[in-house]
């Protein structure tokens, strides 16, 4: 089909415009996220997973029920790092007393004096919530003893909370 003139152009701007409208449909779907969207809950299974053994994998260390994702931070947290102990759990206990020693990587806090307590808030606030994503959170955080939903917690008021492609 031999098209000249008015008729070529027309057809270019068409072309165009579709093209365009399917570049900006795309990018607007892929950047926009519901805030409806449940954030992940982690069973401590799935925690586990996440201990920096696997290359390529992320690598999740819990604090206070809160997931970070601490994978930039691999020299310390990596496989054979020095703080390789505190990933794929909840390590609030061994946060707060400032320890490796296995019988600390918990998040049972009973028995912390307030120093420590307020040591494992500095730290919460002032490195993990500072440096890291936070990616979910542990089921101790989300539910209530009895299991039940903690209807007061709300992922959207933590600060630094990113929903990521995974939830």
């Amino acid at each position: 089909i031999g098209l000249s003139g008015p008729t070529m152009a027309t057809a270019r701007l068409c072309v165009l415009f579709f093209l365009l409208s399917a570049t900006f449909g795309q990018d607007f779907k892929l950047k926009y996220r519901s805030s409806t969207k449940p954030v992940r809950l982690f069973t401590e299974e799935e925690l586990q997973r996440y201990d920096g053994s696997e290359e390529g994998q992320p690598i999740y260390m819990a604090v206070k029920g809160v997931v970070f994702d601490v994978t930039k931070g691999k020299e310390f947290y990596g496989k054979d790092a020095p703080y390789n102990a505190l990933v794929g759990k909840d390590s609030t206990r061994a946060v707060a007393k400032m320890s490796l020693d296995p019988s600390d990587l918990t998040s049972e806090v009973t028995g912390l004096t307030d120093e420590q307590l307020e040591s494992l808030n500095s730290v919460f606030e002032g490195t993990y919530k500072a440096k890291y994503p936070i990616v979910g959170y542990t089921a101790s955080r989300i539910l209530n003893e009895d299991g039940s939903p903690n209807k007061d917690f709300k992922p959207e008021d933590q600060p630094h909370f990113q929903i990521k492609d995974e939830f």
